[in-house]
């Protein structure tokens, strides 16, 4: 589970991001970070019971930085107030597959499993298989507990408006072919991070978005 002295250190990093704040407290972050891995690494044990494919990837190789890259961003708070980490066969945030993520952020958890920003050519394999495998992509997504539990993909601001060029725009997928990411996520509250049964809780959620996790890598590595 996720500490809840791993929450107050995200909290008090909120209100004092800054360099001198943080190397003050090093120590904080180090027991943080080193929480949240240990949560990593058991839910990439829980994980593999369903599915195989993930391997064991490094637990420390699959956490995002948290130094944030204010070259291009008119907010210059030089740290992030979460902690991210995607578990994926690559074992590596920079990778184009799709993978297993856990949000820790106060008030603002989250368990995810997809796709986001893609690059173009894996933006074009994701939307022309779903559009040609539809029926599979719907069922995927139409299963019961998946409804019940996950909902649909998420909707992001920046989808298009209209079908992309090269799609055919009374596709039954068109609602789809216009998104640019390719995601689901269930919020989860910091009670239930902090929770003893968390990673039992969270791997069962997973399992669920497991078919749609598959689907997309079958999809983003049919051609590699």
């Amino acid at each position: 589970m996720i500490q809840t002295a791993t929450f107050s250190f995200l909290r008090n990093l909120a209100k004092n991001n800054d360099r001198e704040w943080f190397h003050a407290h090093k120590a904080g972050y180090e027991q943080a970070k080193q929480n949240v891995l240990d949560v990593a690494a058991q839910l990439i044990a829980a994980i593999n019971t369903f599915d195989k494919t993930l391997g064991y990837p490094e637990p420390k190789k699959c956490l995002f930085r948290i130094a944030r890259d204010t070259r291009f961003s008119y907010d210059k708070s030089p740290y992030k107030t979460n902690f991210g980490v995607i578990m994926n066969p690559d074992g590596s945030p920079r990778s184009n597959l799709s993978g297993y993520y856990m949000h820790v952020e106060p008030g603002q958890c989250f368990l995810s499993s997809g796709i986001y920003m893609p690059m173009p050519d894996t933006l074009k394999a994701v939307r022309t298989a779903i559009e040609e495998d539809f029926s599979e992509f719907l069922k995927i997504l139409s299963q019961k507990e998946f409804v019940r539990k996950i909902g649909d993909l998420s909707r992001d601001d920046d989808a298009l408006s209209r079908v992309p060029k090269g799609f055919d725009k009374d596709s039954p997928a068109a609602e789809y072919l216009k998104l640019k990411h390719f995601y689901v996520m269930v919020a989860v509250s910091d009670k239930e991070m902090t929770a003893t049964d968390f990673v039992k809780k969270a791997a069962s959620l997973y399992k669920i978005m497991y078919p749609f996790n598959s689907f997309m890598n079958r999809v983003i590595t049919r051609d590699m």
